[in-house]
């Protein structure tokens, strides 16, 4: 293969640019030319590539989101919008096209796989929601924040003794707000793939409360939504904290963290995590593959069919529910 092109698509996540300096550096190394898509899958439609060499990729290791750009493309789900695309990597004479990005990004790859394209995944998104790899870039750094952000509302709740609920993303995957109760010590964590009782999760804070402690955390995920009846416009995180309110009465302050757990530098393990995939992903292409996923597991870079990756929901390690209840006490 003479030239290969690298997007970044979905939601950005910290370390898509270390994956992207990774694969320009090693592709040219192997003998190829890289080219850049500009906005994911709605600038591949639009020809918004750009050649790209160790200078234009120097200086990102560091930086959180993405050189390249996201968009939203919801025309390339369409047939349409796909023959848009495939005319122009035809166009630009790409043989291979690295797509880094969370679950639908990655369907999107294997997509254009099934046209003809080879096509190789990287995983990136918050979530972790992606079942074929023990983590995705983006997740370490993102778990950091929400843990951080813990520890600085723990200083103001422990100084007006009052009940803190913090929202975490994770749309139907509740990892990120699992292992961030567990490592900031919260007294309940609500998750979709867990049942929950709110009135028992009060019943819980009033005796800890009865009990002296003056404080309390409840970390909850977006992706609980399902199961409450909100009303237009109220986030999770309220609907959580005002029932805990009416039943306990004590104070109750809401964080909505948001899309601050996208930003900020990747943590190390991101950087390493991501240049590890951009490696791959460079040597997969020189090797003829195609239709593959980068995954981590068991510490080592394997590489899964998209098809199959993509299959099924990330299970969760519920016992860690169990002991984050447990060391709370």
């Amino acid at each position: 293969m003479g030239r290969i092109a690298v997007l970044t698509s979905g939601g950005d996540a910290p370390g898509m640019n270390a994956a992207a300096r990774a694969l320009t550096r090693k592709g040219i190394a192997l003998g190829f030319e890289i080219w850049g898509v500009r906005r994911g899958y709605r600038g591949l439609m639009e020809e918004d590539l750009v050649p790209l060499g160790p200078r234009e990729v120097g200086d990102v290791l560091q930086r959180g989101g993405t050189m390249l750009g996201t968009a939203r493309a919801e025309e390339f789900k369409t047939p349409a919008g796909q023959k848009r695309a495939l005319e122009a990597l035809e166009k630009y004479r790409i043989e291979g096209l690295v797509v880094i990005g969370g679950d639908g990004s990655l369907h999107g790859a294997q997509a254009l796989h099934e046209q003809g394209v080879r096509t190789i995944g990287i995983p990136a998104t918050i979530d972790n929601d992606i079942p074929g790899t023990e983590i995705a870039i983006g997740v370490d750094t993102a778990l950091n924040t929400v843990v951080e952000a813990i520890n600085k509302l723990r200083d103001t709740a422990a100084s007006h003794e009052r009940t803190f609920v913090i929202e975490t993303m994770g749309r139907d995957c509740g990892y990120l707000a699992l292992m961030a109760g567990l490592a900031g010590g919260a007294e309940a964590i609500l998750i979709p793939e867990a049942p929950f009782d709110l009135k028992e999760v009060a019943r819980r804070v009033l005796r800890s409360h009865r009990a002296g402690k003056k404080h309390s955390f409840i970390v909850v995920s977006e992706g609980i939504r399902q199961h409450l009846e909100l009303r237009p416009f109220q986030s999770v995180g309220e609907y959580v904290g005002a029932y805990i309110a009416d039943e306990t009465g004590l104070e109750v302050r809401v964080t909505v963290l948001g899309h601050v757990q996208r930003g900020g530098a990747p943590t190390a393990f991101d950087r390493l995590l991501a240049t590890r995939f951009g490696v791959a992903a460079a040597q997969a292409l020189q090797e003829g593959k195609s239709g593959r996923m980068l995954a981590l597991q068991r510490g080592e870079i394997v590489s899964l069919p998209l098809k199959e990756a993509l299959q099924g929901r990330r299970e969760l390690d519920l016992e860690l529910l169990e002991l984050a209840y447990l060391l709370s006490g």
